[in-house]
């Protein structure tokens, strides 16, 4: 008997993977709307939500050799700084991998040691050269005053401490003036490193360009990341498992959002 050729197919379909298109590069970035700044976050939610569970593991992993490393006296603190690019960049190419409609795994936490470890290295270097640099100048602006204050004789009258506080607030506020332009700087150096191909220097300086052009739409994701990490702190800090993956997509999302036409 022949077979009916309108009956549905018998063999096994699967789905297709959801992926996003490449879009066109877009050298230098561009300025996006204010209300973007939110959207990054919204969209990260429903991206990591593809694989939600895959994203939380990669993210326990990539927090766990963070603490490992912070538990290292002295030394860890340096891993850290070098090494921490590199995982990271790891992770945003799991997200370009997501995106192209791949499946996220463990070894992409890994995967900028294949192919750009010497640049991201580099930039764990100058972020902890320009650290260190940082940390000096707050000794020199503070230190001194504490140790005319504690080094001499009796207690410091109400003045002394008033001058203490005047310079401890100074001292926050350079900290701010100095530390926003290097993290802006190295806010895209990662994406800019592992998936443009940008050099050092580069990658650092389209990074600062592109953040100087939505101040704005950072300043909303800053807004809404101060309030959805108080909210994931409260239950035992067990929102983080969630929020954490969604905070990496978002700076993922951000970089595709600025440098590439959608």
């Amino acid at each position: 008997m022949a077979e009916n050729p309108y009956a549905a197919p018998r063999a096994r379909v699967e789905d297709a993977p959801t992926s996003f298109p490449d879009g066109e590069f877009i050298p230098g970035g561009r300025g996006v709307p204010a209300g973007n700044g939110w959207r990054w976050i919204a969209d990260a939610w429903a991206f990591t939500g593809l694989q939600r569970g895959t994203f939380i593991g990669v993210f326990l992993l990539w927090a766990l050799i963070a603490i490992l490393m912070g538990l290292i006296p002295i030394l860890g603190s340096i891993l850290s700084a070098l090494i921490m690019p590199v995982i990271t960049a790891g992770f945003i190419l799991g997200c370009d991998a997501v995106r192209r409609g791949q499946e996220l795994e463990v070894g992409h936490l890994f995967a900028g040691f294949k192919t750009h470890a010497g640049k991201l290295i580099a930039l764990g270097a100058i972020y902890l050269a320009f650290f260190m640099a940082l940390v000096l100048i707050v000794i020199v602006i503070f230190g001194s005053t504490v140790g005319m204050l504690f080094l001499g004789t009796g207690q410091p009258t109400p003045e002394e401490m008033t001058g203490l506080f005047v310079t401890l607030m100074l001292a926050a506020l350079v900290m701010l003036a100095l530390s926003l332009p290097m993290y802006m700087a190295m806010w895209f150096a990662c994406p800019l490193i592992v998936l443009a191909q940008h050099d050092v220097g580069t990658a650092l300086k389209t990074s600062f360009g592109a953040c100087l052009k939505n101040i704005v739409p950072f300043l909303i994701w800053s807004i809404a990341v101060f309030f959805l990490s108080i909210l994931a702190t409260i239950p035992l800090a067990l929102g983080w498992l969630l929020l954490g993956p969604v905070l990496i997509a978002s700076i993922y999302l951000s970089y595709r959002d600025i440098f590439h036409e959608i």
